[in-house]
């Protein structure tokens, strides 16, 4: 392997010292927009290597940007992103939460919003969203117990981060796939049995920390009929069926109901679905900008210096695997978004797992758990900080108790030892 130019990371060094340094010196990470950062990284590596013209330089970049996965990436972000909020503005998220607190019983309230927490989180692909759904309903459960705020907040940021992982709609999932180059559904039954056993567990502690604690929660109308986009998406996606459809599905189910019951008249639908799709253009645009960007720090030989130096040591296909989950848990550290370290980490996972025979859909799958993993434990990252917020109170506070977030990266360890999954036959 070519050991490569270290000079050519000089684009990321830039990023994270935007990123990190304007973090550290305001005390909020979100302060500085990323795009920007990104935007001056770009500028820098197309600054960089003299003896190639600036106009190769930019058709290098414009190659890397306008990579067909990159954009079907983009167009599939769009769609999830009119699902997602044509769903919520018929009232799919209220209907769901106000069905499952009717159903759950008074004394496992937590629980049930951790359960809750992982079915909206699956069905609207987004963590923050369902953080905002849920929080607020948390707080007033702890206002009416004795239950530590905190444990709450870390039930519904846990519950979160498990559709984050999974969604078919989620960005981090779609970013996973897109990059790894599998199927959704094959990914998916992958993820899925490895972090099982975490959520199992997680409600099993919450359930014993809480035994005993109950508390009155006023029942609110629901209707079945707003849920069912929800969860036919979640089936058509299971089922195998093109993305594309299964979300243009979803977003004409959403709209039908919305229309049919007067949530929506035809113009309010259309100004919902372009709502939807322009709350996707950051995410968008951040992975057409750094897949410009690393197709310029590739060509200037950056990607080869990181693969010897990340693969050097690596002598098995586990170790490969550790390799992939530090790689982009290191990433999701430094920019406190998991989407966006996925974004960076994820070509480098694709040669080192083309290398070592690993599998896309369980390259794709340990992508996404150690970057959920790192995500639902940074007291700094966007989750904890929203949760935090709501309930005024610390961000480090929650970590005591954010179980399924170490569990998950426990559970991925665990499949890495193992050799979970076998390979397929050929």
């Amino acid at each position: 392997m070519k050991k490569g130019n270290p000079w050519a990371l000089i684009p990321f060094v830039v990023f994270l010292i935007l990123f990190i340094g304007s973090g550290v010196i305001t005390g909020d990470f979100y302060a500085f927009p990323v795009v920007v950062a990104i935007a001056i990284s770009g500028a820098v590596a197309l600054a960089m290597n003299r003896k190639e013209s600036f106009e190769r330089k930019v058709d290098i970049f414009c190659q890397g940007a306008g990579n067909l996965n990159v954009m079907l990436m983009v167009v599939i972000f769009l769609l999830a992103g009119a699902f997602s909020e044509t769903a919520k503005g018929m009232g799919a998220v209220d209907s769901t939460v106000n069905f499952a607190l009717s159903v759950v019983p008074q004394n496992l309230l937590v629980v049930g919003l951790f359960i809750i927490a992982c079915f909206i989180s699956l069905s609207m692909g987004t963590s923050m969203g369902t953080i905002v759904a849920l929080a607020p309903i948390g707080v007033g459960i702890s206002g009416h117990t004795d239950l530590s705020i905190a444990l709450v907040m870390a039930a519904i940021i846990g519950g979160s981060m498990f559709g984050d992982n999974l969604s078919f709609i989620s960005d981090t999932t779609i970013t996973a796939v897109r990059s790894q180059g599998v199927q959704m559904k094959d990914k998916f039954k992958v993820n899925f049995w490895i972090v099982l056993p975490a959520a199992v567990v997680t409600g099993i502690i919450l359930g014993v920390i809480t035994m005993g604690e109950t508390a009155q929660v006023e029942h609110l109308g629901y209707s079945w009929v707003k849920i069912v986009p929800y969860i036919l998406v979640i089936i058509f996606a299971l089922a195998g069926m093109n993305v594309f459809l299964v979300l243009a599905l979803g977003i004409v189910l959403a709209g039908v109901v919305g229309l049919a019951d007067g949530s929506y008249h035809l113009m309010s639908l259309l100004q919902k679905v372009g709502e939807g799709m322009a709350g996707m253009y950051e995410i968008a645009f951040l992975a057409i900008l750094i897949a410009g960007m690393v197709e310029v720090i590739k060509f200037n030989g950056g990607v080869d210096f990181l693969l010897h130096l990340a693969t050097r040591r690596i002598k098995s296909k586990k170790g490969a695997e550790f390799g992939i989950a530090g790689l982009v848990g290191l990433t999701g550290l430094s920019t406190a978004n998991n989407t966006i370290a996925i974004l960076i980490a994820g070509p480098l996972a694709k040669n080192i797992a083309e290398k070592y025979g690993i599998e896309p859909r369980k390259s794709a799958s340990i992508l996404d758990i150690f970057s959920c993993a790192i995500q639902g434990l940074l007291p700094y990252g966007a989750q904890l900080l929203a949760a935090a917020s709501v309930a005024g109170i610390s961000p480090v506070s929650i970590l005591q108790y954010s179980f399924y977030p170490i569990l998950i990266g426990i559970c991925g360890i665990i499949a890495i030892l193992i050799g979970y999954p076998a390979k397929r036959k050929a």
